[in-house]
Formats: C-alpha cells, sequence, structure tokens
C-alpha cells in the first residue's frame, strides 16, 4: 500500500488497520464499479479509498453534509474548534476535507457530493463495487445510509460498515444494528472483521 499523505496528519477516527482494509477491499472492487463513502469528515478514509481508487484507474464518490454528526456539534464529546466556522455559526469540515485531496493528489479521482446520503441517493442508478458506511451514528442516520446504500452495491462487491460495537458500553449501537440488518437481508455473507470496520460481500 502506497499513500500519498501521511494518514496520521488527517483529522479523523480510523485506525491505519482499518484503513489498510479499505484499501484492499477498493482494489478487489475496481473492476465491479466504482466505489462510494458515506461521512468523509476530514478525508481519512477517503485517503486509502481514493488512493486505492486512483491505483487501479478506479474513482470514488464521497457523500458528507460536511455540517457533523450529532457529536460534532458545539459541546459534544467529539467537537473540534478549529472545525467550527464562528461566521457562520456552523460546524464545517469541507474545507479541510478539499485541503486533504490537494495534499494527496486525489482531486482527479475523488467526486465530492456535498449533501445529505438521502438527497445523494434520490435517483441513484450506478452500481458500486464498495459502499463505505461511516455517517451519522444516530438509528435514524444509520438506517438512512444503509437503506439508501446498501442497494447500490453491485454483485460481488462489498459493504463496510464502520464501528461496529458489540458491546453497547464501548460504542453506540445504530452501525452494529444495520449491519446485522443487511447480515439477516440474505443479500450479503459475512467477512472477517477488522477492529471495528465489518465487512460484508454482496451475493
Amino acid at each position: 500500500m502506497d499513500l500519498p499523505l501521511d494518514p496520521d496528519s488527517i483529522k479523523g477516527f480510523l485506525a491505519p488497520e482499518e484503513g489498510a482494509r479499505l484499501y484492499e477491499l477498493a482494489i478487489a472492487a475496481s473492476t465491479l464499479g466504482p466505489c462510494l463513502e458515506v461521512g468523509s469528515y476530514c478525508g481519512k478514509s477517503t485517503l486509502y479509498l481514493g488512493s486505492a481508487c486512483q491505483a487501479k484507474g478506479n474513482h470514488l464518490y464521497a457523500v458528507d453534509h460536511h455540517r457533523g454528526s450529532e457529536e460534532h456539534q458545539p459541546g459534544e464529546e467529539y467537537h473540534d474548534p478549529e472545525l467550527f466556522d464562528a461566521t457562520a455559526q456552523q460546524f464545517d469540515s469541507f474545507r479541510a476535507f478539499r485541503s486533504t485531496l490537494q495534499r494527496a493528489h486525489l482531486e482527479d479521482c475523488v467526486v465530492p457530493i456535498v449533501a445529505s446520503s438521502k438527497l445523494a441517493g434520490r435517483g441513484w442508478s450506478i452500481p458500486l463495487g464498495l459502499v463505505f458506511i461511516d455517517g451519522g451514528h444516530s438509528w435514524e442516520a444509520a438506517l438512512c445510509d444503509y437503506q439508501t446504500w446498501a442497494p447500490q452495491v453491485a454483485p460481488g462487491g462489498f459493504l463496510a460498515v464502520h464501528d461496529l460495537f458489540p458491546d453497547p458500553t464501548q460504542g453506540g449501537q445504530a452501525p452494529i444494528d444495520i449491519y446485522r440488518l443487511a447480515l439477516a437481508s440474505g443479500l450479503f455473507v459475512e467477512l472477517p472483521t477488522t477492529k471495528t470496520l465489518g465487512v460484508l460481500q454482496r451475493l
């Protein structure tokens, strides 16, 4: 794996092992269709996925409204004052995200979609080789991401979900709940998990 940028220079919550797994999945998915991530934040996962897509002549759709999830808002656990636009009085990670794309030389293969997951998926018709879900962790947000994007995974493609915590005391349950929904649908088979990154393959 050859990355053009040190992942530690990018704000985010993705472990190096999880990033490496995403890179491998994006390489494998390249013959099936483009890749898509929900929840880009400042571009840490984008670095791994985009670099793999670039290496294979593929491209990555990066869906994020860049206004932050519930936990990123002022007063919440993961709020980062450096990503708060004082003029607009809103959280805004888009400038940091664009900086990552520029520094990593990924502007020729990553397509930023600055919109909600639901809006971005309206009328979507492109089969995807990989969908990575790492958006809002409320039940409503996670379910919307799953219902919007899981049906777009091409046969043989991958659905990856971040922040799986089987123990509720370790983290929110919405991501693992939609992961279990996907398994229960009968449309996916389970592949090995990497830390909190769950991976399913479409039948």
